[in-house]
């Protein structure tokens, strides 16, 4: 039967995969680098964590707008340009220095603050990083809408998603192995021109299910089906723009947006504080570091894929695609709360909070895999883009949030001498956060309900 059907969309699938590895390769190596860095510039964890609000809040602001371009441009150029400015954002970094001390006196003069000239460049080139990575995931999540059919979106979503664990695995003994060979510079350089090379593959590759010649006439009938009792009109590339005053009035957007803030700041804080994290309580150094962060980001790659097949064991069982995801993501959202145990339990060995954050971790790959494409459940195709927007707006002012809060209370409790309580209360935060974020995103949506009307 697949074979009839064929399988051209799992091309598409491979070539979300590997944007989002270069995504997340190219939004790690600060996190990897941040030892290094913050002993040779003098950052504070207030510092640290002011960067990354930069990136954060320029995430979160450009994906409020990233949605709407990627529907306006269509998802080809969409995501062209997304990926080349992010690209070239990567490799900014490498001119960090120069740069903070250009734009250093500009900060002071309209009464801005920082630490050093460091501070301010890698704030800069934090912001185009942001701007351009912003338009990954709508451009993702729309392709997986035009490519596949409802039952199948969660799988693909988790296929490509897991590219963010590839990345962050890869990212590591990448990033260490250039930076012996060219100083930490090189290591920006090198993984921002990853980009380019995408570019290529996508160009040749890519093209509207309609217009694919690639695409056999049976698969594309296979992707435009249709849940039985649903009326939705094929894939098509739709260029008029939907109100986002219009989708702030549905409690299906709210849902989301509710679920990416609850969570969304978990996964910031994972990605960019463990390094830290190990150096801090562990005592690690950047060659220690590489083996706990490849087993932890190697555990939430099983998390994204087999969260993205959860659901549909429930789905094969009569449920609708919505309520089969919502029961899968209750489940998960217990399995972060053994990262309450990380703490408790370090002083065994560092393996022990390793493991349990990985679990952690992994949990919300499977969440994210899950929660995008509650979005292509509930809303047309052509409200599918700004829909994602608003919520990674929302995940992005979570992110905004947490690393704020980590970066004081880092400082608070390194002051007192035991910075390992700082960490307990993260822990506890992140722990809890989905089962919050369900309970809220099942009251606004109780039942399974597609938007109709736009």
């Amino acid at each position: 039967m697949q074979q009839a059907i064929g399988k051209y969309r799992w091309t598409i699938c491979a070539l979300l995969f590997f944007a989002t590895t270069i995504n997340y390769i190219d939004r790690q190596v600060l996190s990897l680098l941040q030892p290094t860095l913050a002993a040779e510039y003098g950052w504070t964890n207030s510092d640290y964590a002011n960067i990354n609000v930069v990136f954060t809040f320029v995430y979160a602001i450009s994906m409020l707008f990233a949605g709407p371009i990627i529907d306006k441009l269509g998802t080809k150029k969409g995501f062209m340009w997304a990926i080349i400015v992010w690209s070239l954002g990567a490799i900014l970094h490498a001119f960090a220095i120069p740069i903070g001390h250009v734009f250093g006196p500009a900060f002071s003069a309209v009464g801005i603050t920082v630490a050093s000239a460091s501070v301010v460049g890698f704030m800069i080139s934090r912001a185009v990083l942001a701007f351009g990575e912003s338009g990954n995931f709508p451009a993702a999540i729309k392709t997986t809408a035009e490519y596949f059919p409802k039952k199948e979106r969660s799988l693909a979503t988790g296929i490509f998603n897991s590219g963010a664990n590839i990345g962050a695995v890869v990212a590591a003994p990448l990033v260490y192995f250039i930076v012996d060979k060219w100083h930490w510079q090189g290591a920006f350089i090198v993984v921002g021109a990853l980009g380019f090379l995408w570019l290529i593959f996508w160009r040749m590759f890519y093209e509207q299910p309609e217009k694919q010649k690639r695409l056999s006439a049976q698969e594309l009938q296979y992707i435009q089906q249709v849940e039985e009792g649903e009326d939705v009109k094929p894939v098509t590339e739709e260029k008029e723009k939907t109100s986002w005053w219009k989708l702030l009035g549905y409690k299906q957007t709210w849902s989301f947006a509710v679920g990416k803030f609850m969570t969304d700041g978990v996964w910031w804080f994972f990605l960019f504080w463990l390094p830290a994290y190990l150096k801090a309580q562990y005592g690690m150094e950047k060659n220690d570091i590489s083996i706990p962060i490849m087993v932890i980001y190697s555990l939430t790659m099983v998390g994204s894929i087999t969260g993205g097949w959860f659901p549909m064991y429930f789905i094969k069982r009569g449920h609708k695609a919505y309520n089969g995801r919502m029961i899968a993501m209750f489940i998960i959202a217990l399995f972060p709360m053994v990262v309450l145990l990380a703490q408790p339990l370090g002083h065994i060995s560092y393996w022990i909070p390793v493991l349990l954050i990985g679990i952690g971790a992994s949990a919300h790959q499977a969440w994210s895999a899950n929660i995008f494409t509650t979005v292509s459940d509930m809303f047309p195709k052509k409200a599918v883009g700004s829909v994602v927007g608003i919520g990674g707006m929302a995940g992005g002012l979570g992110g905004v949030v947490i690393n704020k809060l980590g970066g004081f209370l880092f400082d608070k409790y390194e002051a007192l001498g035991h910075i390992e309580t700082g960490y307990t209360i993260m822990f506890a935060i992140c722990a809890l956060a989905y089962l919050v974020a369900w309970l809220i995103m099942k009251s606004l949506v109780p039942k399974y309900k597609p938007i109709t009307d736009l």
